[in-house]
């Protein structure tokens, strides 16, 4: 396999000792490095990211059209018809009590987003003069970005954890993960306690503290794929307006077709007060990131004439755009959330019937196309290995020799420990590429396990 040559020489990458091959192209759902070799894209890019696949000509063509009349302008005092455009699409696209109730602020990341979200929530606030409420609820084992902000709102323990003294305040309640269930019940005898929860920490802390709850449909990098139970968010709706609480839907990797409704929390019929969303909204091609508000979320701030307090220099960018709306409109003809619907059963019954028996597979999970397996060294009790045993990254190593790119997880066992890998490729993928898929995934599976248990013995020994 050909890489770079000192490939952290210069440039910084996430891994001191991968040997990173060189990318020269990709098409549909695959991936060719520069000795001409094929990979399945079955992460979506990096951790659930490309929603209509690689190479669609459309999306940068739209890009290039806008670069050629302008590409950057005095966001402080211009609009551009191709942000106006979008924000239009975008209202009419989301779950149906925000449909034509809402406004959008466009900025750059999944983590602005998230960011701008609780910032937002606070504002909100602000402007009505309860000037108490600004404490975030989140879970634990949940991630809502990188930046300081977001990782301090985060649940995922071996991210947050050099970081900590460096965050605000910010409550976690358990999560919603009924394999490991934290309260050692079963849906829906449980009663849903990881719901009930909430307005346990909103009491704890006061309501006329907490600002908002944010949460993701389904689970992604901390958990690996793990979708909240039936009548979760609809619990969490009811808390949330009993407390004067927002309900902020993290759909950065959830929306735009990847759980096969537009909106990840369409599945819950449930309406929050904003969602957070990015990286399908573009497919990967532009960087570009939005928060969706209902309009009595931004009343105060419009009948006090108090700008958003927010804001990148990159912002609502006219090129970012222009590739939204061009990879919006092909998301919407080549009917890839019916797909993803689709392929997503699919994909989760072939993972069932062929990785579910495997001796180190414990679970296997998701929504749409966005799905998960957990790897434990004992499937009577879910053991997971030990975590310097470096499972999910091992059996990432295996099958990216193979030609499949998965992504690997951690964290799922008290934050420090438990493998997962999330899956997620791209909407428009077909019932004999998933096959292939799980052939190449069983073989990887296969490979690492006798070895595995055998070493997983030895060091628990």
């Amino acid at each position: 396999m050909s890489v770079t040559s000192g490939a952290n020489e210069y440039t910084v990458h996430r891994d001191w000792q991968w040997e990173f091959p060189v990318m020269e192209r990709a098409e549909g759902i695959y991936l060719f490095d520069t000795d001409g070799r094929r990979y399945i894209d079955a992460t979506g890019g990096s951790s659930v990211v490309v929603t209509i696949g690689h190479g669609v000509k459309e999306v940068p063509e739209a890009m290039y059209r806008q670069a050629g009349k302008f590409s950057f302008y005095p966001t402080h005092l211009f609009t551009n018809t191709a942000t106006l455009e979008l924000g239009r699409k975008i209202v009419e696209l989301v779950p149906q009590g925000m449909r034509g109730n809402s406004k959008v602020w466009f900025s750059c990341t999944g983590t602005d987003a998230t960011d701008e979200a609780v910032r937002l929530a606070r504002q909100h606030f602000v402007e009505k003069g309860e000037y108490s409420k600004y404490l975030i609820i989140s879970r634990w084992q949940s991630f809502h970005g990188n930046s300081i902000s977001a990782a301090g709102i985060s649940g995922h323990t071996l991210r947050r954890r050099i970081f900590t003294p460096m965050f605000v305040d910010s409550p976690h309640i358990p999560p919603a993960y009924c394999y490991r269930c934290p309260f050692d019940s079963t849906h829906p005898e449980c009663g849903l306690k990881c719901a009930q929860a909430l307005e346990t920490a909103i009491l704890q802390h006061g309501a006329e503290n907490v600002a908002a709850f944010i949460a993701e449909p389904v689970v992604g990098a901390a958990l690996g794929a793990v979708p909240a139970p039936e009548g979760y968010f609809e619990k969490v709706r009811e808390i949330c307006d009993k407390y004067n609480v927002l309900l902020v839907a993290d759909e950065v990797m959830t929306g735009w077709g990847r759980t096969g409704t537009m909106f990840g929390i369409e599945h819950w019929g449930v309406t929050p007060d904003i969602i957070a969303t990015a990286k399908g909204m573009t497919s990967g091609y532009t960087p570009l990131a939005a928060i969706i508000a209902h309009n009595r979320v931004w009343e105060p701030l419009i009948a006090n004439n108090s700008p958003f307090r927010a804001g990148h220099t990159l912002g609502a960018n006219a090129v970012s755009s222009a590739g939204a709306l061009a990879v919006i409109d092909y998301l919407l003809k080549q009917e890839l959330v019916g797909n993803s619907a689709r392929m997503g059963e699919y994909f989760l019954a072939r993972m069932k019937e062929k990785l579910l028996p495997l001796p180190i597979i414990g679970d296997v999970r998701g929504k749409g196309l966005m799905l998960g397996i957990e790897i434990v060294q004992d499937k009577g009790n879910k053991t997971p290995f030990p975590a310097a045993m470096k499972m999910s990254s091992k059996l990432q190593a295996e099958a990216f020799q193979r030609g499949l790119v998965i992504y690997s997880c951690t964290g799922c066992v008290h934050g420090d420990s438990g493998d997962m890998i999330l899956l997620a490729p791209p909407l428009i993928i077909t019932k004999e590429q998933i096959d292939e898929v799980i052939d190449v995934l069983a073989a990887s599976v296969e490979s690492l396990s006798g070895t595995a248990l055998k070493s997983g013995a030895t060091a628990k020994g």
